[in-house]
């Protein structure tokens, strides 16, 4: 019938497919196999497809190498990185301070002896008062007998000073009355000397003949040129006693014959100080002899150059006993010597209180001596790392330090070099320890006592950010 369809229905159903055309559909698929690799393809859609294909595989790459860096450089900063620095702590040494000196005093009359120098152990010297000072009525006025003579040598100086040790000084011209002061002080059994009408001398030999030989009308001679006589010469020694504060000091005339001459040890030590700081007299003092053309005689100080007695005077009246002011120099070991100025009064003789101060000045020197004051080991800080390994910082040997009696020794732990790097071995030096007493100083190193071993390559790796940067 023209113009009718026929539709797929179950009455008439699908004609299945033929030979042909199941060849046609496989060769449709391979033509766009065909075209997918063919260059006729467009390329837009060819390279979108291919760059589709290749990007995971690159982030993959880059992922992995990323991966190998961090991890290189992980492994890398791990182990060349510095180590942490370690944890040190110090303490002040323990010192062990030395024992008390025992002094051998003397066991009569009256006295005072001033320790000085050494070094500042007992303050500054210089000052007229600091010092160690032993003593026995320091403050109880005695007869000084011929000490006098160095007072009357000071105040003359005073009053008509020398410009050095070697300064001659004026000449003084010796006429009759001063002849006759020869006779005065003979008949009242003093020490004397010629002086023969017309005869001269300088000043500086003048006073040779009153503090080595103690002669007595020298001092009177002297005093009377000085100051033209008894009255100025009282006069003066008045105002250079108010001037110097010696308050138990009293003179009324130039020798020490006269037993109103009186003086403490206190006032002595004193003055005693105040002579040995005036170099003409210092070099008077401390002569063994006369050095005065026409006279001789040795010093009546017959201690001078034993156990370091360098000067000064002895006095002795009958009625009051022997006297001795003194100044030693005791050498006690490296640094400054040690200064000793004393007065004894009232000593039963002469040869009694050289012995007393001997054995005083033998005390005195053996009071200073070397002291171990800590000894090598002694712990005096520690050295902690934070991978755990530690050490002790302890003294490298004993201190040793020479100090008196039983001064203040102070002490100090300085770090001077701390090492480079974190593997130690035992003995290196991390600094010093001071010991000082006065202006003696021992210095001790102070050494790490174990080895420290440096931190592993695990701890290096587990404790990344405790590490200090690159090297």
């Amino acid at each position: 019938m023209n113009g009718a369809h026929v539709s797929d229905s179950p009455e008439n159903p699908p004609t299945p497919p033929t030979r042909a055309s199941a060849e046609e559909s496989a060769g449709g698929i391979a033509l766009l196999a065909e075209l997918w690799d063919d260059e006729r393809v467009p390329a837009g859609f060819a390279t979108a497809t291919r760059e589709r294909r290749r990007w995971p595989g690159v982030v993959a790459m880059l992922v992995v190498v990323a991966l190998l860096a961090v991890a290189g450089w992980y492994a890398a900063y791990a182990v060349l990185a510095r180590a942490p620095q370690a944890a040190i702590e110090t303490r002040t040494p323990v010192v062990v301070e030395p024992e008390p000196a025992t002094f051998r005093l003397p066991s009569t009359g009256s006295y005072a002896v001033k320790i000085s120098g050494g070094g500042g152990i007992f303050g500054d010297a210089d000052d007229g008062a600091a010092g160690f000072t032993l003593s026995q009525a320091p403050e109880r006025a005695r007869p000084i007998a011929s000490i006098t003579k160095l007072i009357t040598a000071l105040v003359v100086l005073d009053a008509r000073p020398l410009d050095d040790a070697d300064d001659p000084g004026p000449t003084l011209h010796f006429d009759r009355a001063d002849h006759a002061l020869y006779d005065k002080y003979y008949v009242r059994n003093a020490t004397i000397a010629r002086m023969p009408t017309g005869s001269s001398m300088t000043l500086r030999e003048a006073l040779q003949m009153m503090l080595v030989i103690s002669a007595s009308n020298y001092a009177e001679a002297v005093a009377n040129w000085a100051f033209g006589g008894p009255w100025g010469y009282t006069q003066a020694v008045e105002r250079w006693l108010d001037e110097y504060g010696l308050d138990d000091t009293t003179i009324v005339e130039p020798t020490g014959i006269d037993p109103r001459n009186t003086s403490s040890p206190a006032d002595l030590v004193r003055i005693g100080e105040l002579a040995m700081k005036n170099p003409a007299i210092a070099t008077i003092v401390g002569m063994p002899h006369l050095d005065v053309e026409g006279h001789s005689g040795a010093n009546t100080n017959t201690l001078l150059g034993q156990n370091g007695v360098r000067g000064l005077k002895t006095g002795t009246l009958n009625s009051s006993g022997a006297n001795l002011l003194f100044q030693a120099e005791l050498a006690v070991g490296p640094g400054e010597p040690v200064i000793v100025t004393g007065a004894v009064l009232g000593g039963p003789s002469r040869a009694a209180v050289d012995s007393q101060v001997n054995a005083l000045l033998d005390s005195i020197r053996a009071g200073y001596r070397p002291v171990t004051v800590a000894r090598g080991g002694n712990r005096v800080g520690t050295y902690t790392t934070p991978w755990g390994a530690e050490a002790d910082i302890v003294l490298e040997r004993d201190a040793v330090v020479h100090a008196w009696s039983d001064a203040h020794v102070a002490s100090a732990v300085t770090l001077t070099a701390l090492p480079d790097g974190p593997a130690l071995p035992r003995g290196t030096v991390m600094g010093e320890a001071t010991f000082t007493a006065g202006d003696r100083t021992e210095r001790v190193p102070v050494v790490l006592d174990a080895d420290v071993e440096a931190p592993d390559t695990w701890w290096r790796l587990t404790h990344l950010v405790e590490l200090d940067g690159w090297p």
